[in-house]
């Protein structure tokens, strides 16, 4: 039985809209997961950066963002957000992620990019209704390319230069996923 604030709940973790009172919790998580997130993911980690980052993904067509919170006891375990989206022909969204450290390992971030995946394919009105989702993955994060490959994803090319990150432009792989390569799989 889904939890009534989850969006789509599997064995061990639910999704659920992030809210401006998750703040301590989701920010104290980004701080104690430093050493995992760099240099690949600078998320908000202060209330001051929280409320505007919770705020634009909760009041924009644009995207939609999900915390990944753990069934047993309700901790956030990390989040994923759904980004750039766009509709009529294209319908396809980037995704953005992270594990928190105290979860990272676990196999609990597979399941929610399962449960995301789900939910982005999904008709509208039971989801987002897309076609296709991208990750966008530097080279050298070989957790997360492993996470994204583990999920059906496929390697799609290279982009040079292609987001700034950590003061710098970044290469980065650019991995998709399609409604049908999901169906398939």
């Amino acid at each position: 039985m889904t939890h009534s604030l989850h969006v789509r709940e599997g064995a061990r973790v639910g999704l659920r809209p992030y809210r401006l009172s998750d703040g301590p919790e989701f920010t104290a998580r980004v701080r104690e997961s430093r050493d995992l997130h760099r240099p690949w993911l600078f998320p908000p980690s202060t209330i001051e950066e929280y409320e505007p980052y919770a705020a634009r993904l909760t009041g924009d067509d644009t995207r939609t963002g999900f915390l990944v919170c753990e069934l047993a006891t309700g901790a956030l375990a990390g989040f994923v957000n759904v980004n750039n989206i766009v509709r009529g022909a294209f319908r396809c969204g980037a995704l953005g992620y992270g594990a928190f450290a105290h979860a990272a390992g676990r196999g609990l971030f597979r399941e929610a990019l399962g449960l995301v995946l789900d939910h982005a394919f999904a008709p509208v009105g039971e989801g987002l209704g897309l076609h296709r989702l991208e990750a966008n993955v530097q080279p050298g994060n070989t957790a997360s390319i492993a996470l994204v490959r583990g999920a059906g994803f496929r390697l799609e090319g290279l982009s040079p230069d292609f987001l700034h990150v950590d003061g710098a432009w970044r290469d980065h792989e650019r991995w998709a996923v399609t409604a049908g390569m999901r169906r398939a799989g």
